[in-house]
């Protein structure tokens, strides 16, 4: 799968990815590949992305994740590694 985090600032993550868990509004979930495509708001809190060469965090301060077709795209008002 392909992921973006941006920010309005700047394009914080973009690359492959096995695995992503994000800190829904209802709860954290987790999108894995050719996952069904969704529209969710993200509460402030950790995204982990898995890799190849492991997992990275980033701490979002709230923002708007889609998943469509392999690609997810994380519009967040704030990110920290």
């Amino acid at each position: 799968m392909y992921l973006e985090i941006i920010t309005p600032d700047k394009k914080v993550f973009a690359g492959e990815v096995d695995a992503a868990q994000f800190p829904g509004t209802n709860g954290s979930f987790e999108v894995l590949d050719m996952h069904a495509p969704l529209i969710s708001t993200l509460e402030s809190g950790r995204v982990r992305i898995t890799t190849k060469k492991g997992q990275e965090f980033f701490f979002v301060d709230g923002g708007v994740v889609e998943v469509l077709n392999n690609n997810i795209i994380v519009l967040a008002e704030s990110v920290e590694d």
